[in-house]
């Protein structure tokens, strides 16, 4: 069974890694090379790659970014944005990516799930919902998928979508809360739990995470299997080994981040 995992994510937009506040009011903030590299050395268990405009510019993902950055990686590599078939999930594979995530592509499309799972096997196939909730909707009160970085909603009802998903042949579901991204106040647990317990497959909790406290919460409240976070790492308020300690410390099983390397004395730096 895979420990919990932290998951670093990279939103880029113009090759540039980008962070905002319920997909809105975007900043500038590194290179995703450079933070792919840093937060691997920091003891990230994944790096997911979001090229967040792919979609809504109606393009391909930026191949010769996730190249740069598969270059530099030993862990998982997760790339979505602008997926609409299994011939680019293939050239996103053949880039460097160790997974695909689909997001827009799959509704429009829900097979490309299947044909992506078995040409190449479940485990590179994510399937990204971008949920936030709503009071109508088709299905009645819920939290409702949207597409394209979050500027279409569809009447896709999250957790039935999940299901669908993963039945489709979705390894991951790669579960982001609209209503909480940016906002630091926590992943939203409900709908983690709700997702988690529809689906069979691992579910990461994204949108939200801004302590350590949020991230168990996420493991012991929400069920989920992965934790990702962005802006407080970008941020630089913490880092993805200090996280990870205080998780060891209140018994969650994640792989240990990497000592600190040692001085040409042979001490600690």
């Amino acid at each position: 069974m895979l420990r919990p995992r932290v998951i670093a994510c990279l939103d880029v937009k113009d090759g540039r890694v980008v962070k905002g506040t319920k997909f809105v009011d975007l900043r500038d903030v590194g290179d995703p090379v450079e933070l792919a590299h840093r937060y691997e050395e920091e003891g990230a268990d994944e790096i997911v790659f979001l090229d967040i405009s792919a979609s809504h510019e109606g393009r391909g993902t930026l191949l010769e970014t996730v190249r740069r950055t598969a270059e530099v990686l030993f862990i998982p590599l997760t790339v979505g944005g602008g997926v609409r078939t299994e011939h680019d999930m293939n050239a996103l594979l053949r880039a460097g990516a160790d997974k695909v995530s689909v997001n827009s592509g799959a509704v429009r499309d829900p097979e490309v799930l299947t044909r992506g799972a078995r040409l190449f096997g479940s485990q590179c196939v994510v399937a990204s919902i971008d949920a936030a909730r709503s009071a109508e909707g088709a299905h009645g009160p819920g939290w409702y998928h949207h597409t394209h970085g979050g500027r279409k909603r569809t009447e896709l009802e999250a957790v039935r979508w999940a299901r669908e998903c993963a039945e489709r042949g979705a390894g991951e579901i790669l579960l982001t809360s609209m209503d909480r991204d940016g906002v630091r106040t926590g992943y939203d647990l409900e709908l983690t739990r709700a997702v988690g317990e529809a689906v069979s497959v691992p579910v990461i909790a994204s949108g939200g995470a801004g302590a350590a406290e949020h991230l168990r919460d996420g493991f012991v409240e929400g069920g989920a299997d992965a934790v990702l976070l962005a802006g407080i790492l970008h941020d630089g308020l913490t880092t993805v080994t200090a996280l990870k300690e205080a998780l060891a410390g209140w018994g969650i099983p994640v792989r240990p981040a990497p000592a600190a390397p040692a001085t040409a004395e042979g001490g600690a730096p």
